[in-house]
């Protein structure tokens, strides 16, 4: 892949995580990428082609720093737990506004309208969910994959009121509270 072709991506990327895909116009893309029409065609044949490089770029990322640096390290369950949660809280508050969680928003948006950008998105929500299903085996035993979705679900949730009051202590609570219930044992 070009380097020209990555920073239409990234810069895309950011654009689709503030606005959504829907609502983020081709002209958008044109302006924060500083490009013209044709050199947008020349790397995509279309926008639905580059959301979903974006997808790819979004998983791709998070497969690195979530899954692969934290939650399939050596290090104990309770600290990949534990990081998990200082990781999820870390990447929103470097937000200049808080836009949720990238792949809640678009699971929200495109998995109705458009199978291959929900495949995308199940497709890393199963991988981290499988991988936290790993690490809660270690700290419960007993059906780890139930512990494992609903962690998923109280972050994914608590993303969502988080994004909707612009307040980042939602999110906070909601780790501390599986902190509490998971790591003060």
């Amino acid at each position: 892949m070009t380097n020209r072709k990555e920073e239409i991506i990234s810069a895309t990327a950011g654009l689709i995580h503030a606005k959504g895909y829907e609502s983020t116009r081709l002209s958008d893309i044109l302006s924060e990428a500083d490009i013209g029409k044709g050199q947008f065609y020349h790397y995509f044949s279309s926008k639905r082609d580059l959301g979903i490089a974006v997808v790819d770029y979004f998983v791709k990322t998070w497969q690195r720093d979530l899954i692969q640096n934290i939650l399939q390290t050596d290090d104990s369950a309770r600290k990949k737990l534990d990081t998990m949660l200082s990781w999820a809280i870390q990447y929103h508050e470097t937000q200049a506004n808080m836009h949720g969680c990238p792949f809640g928003n678009l699971a929200l948006e495109m998995s109705e309208h458009d199978e291959v950008f929900r495949q995308k998105v199940n497709g890393l929500l199963h991988d981290w969910i499988e991988s936290l299903e790993n690490v809660m085996s270690e700290l419960v035993g007993e059906e780890p994959l139930k512990h494992a979705q609903a962690i998923v679900a109280q972050l994914e949730g608590g993303i969502l009121l988080m994004k909707n009051y612009q307040d980042i202590s939602i999110l906070k609570n909601i780790a501390d509270t599986i902190r509490l219930h998971y790591l003060q044992k």
